[in-house]
């Protein structure tokens, strides 16, 4: 009976000690989305981008992508921007999506620029970068590779040595 109480006992430190470690993973994960004001800004493709994803600026978290959805007019992307309140972007701002690593998720990464005037809540990000895949970027390296370097001409034939 001794050995079942002590088995109890462990098993019950076990489970209090791993829900410690879910609550501290999702306090620190910042899972959490960001709610304040909303713009947005267009992209000819949006690679996977998700609802809920996050939008950063040098790699801090400032905002999620709250919607995006197609422009009946041009056919762009249009993604809809919930940017933390405390944080007021510059006019210049340029947007871009980002992939964090080869199998990471997307992100939208914000380049704040330097001008006076702020984006005000319902407006645009006038500049924005497409999103180019793995597949597009090889692609392009591969037609630099092979329009740098044209195939080498044949060399021309020898006279004859009758005619020396």
């Amino acid at each position: 009976m001794g050995r079942n109480l002590i088995e109890t006992i462990m098993g019950a430190v076990v489970l209090v000690v791993a829900a410690f470690f879910l609550v501290f993973a999702y306090t620190h994960a910042d899972l959490k989305e960001v709610t304040g004001y909303e713009i947005t800004a267009q992209f000819s493709s949006v690679g996977g981008l998700d609802k809920g994803s996050d939008i950063r600026i040098n790699g801090v978290k400032v905002g999620t992508v709250a919607d995006y959805e197609l422009d009946k007019v041009t056919f762009n992307a249009v993604v809809k921007l919930s940017i933390s309140p405390d944080v007021r972007l510059p006019a210049d701002t340029v947007a871009t999506i980002a992939t964090e690593g080869l199998l990471g998720g997307k992100f939208v990464k914000l380049i704040p620029g330097r001008a006076k005037d702020r984006i005000p809540e319902g407006g645009r990000i006038a500049k924005t970068k497409d999103f180019k895949s793995i597949e597009e970027m090889v692609g392009e390296l591969i037609f630099l590779a092979t329009a740098d370097n044209p195939a080498p001409a044949a060399p021309a034939p020898a006279a004859p040595a009758s005619q020396q």
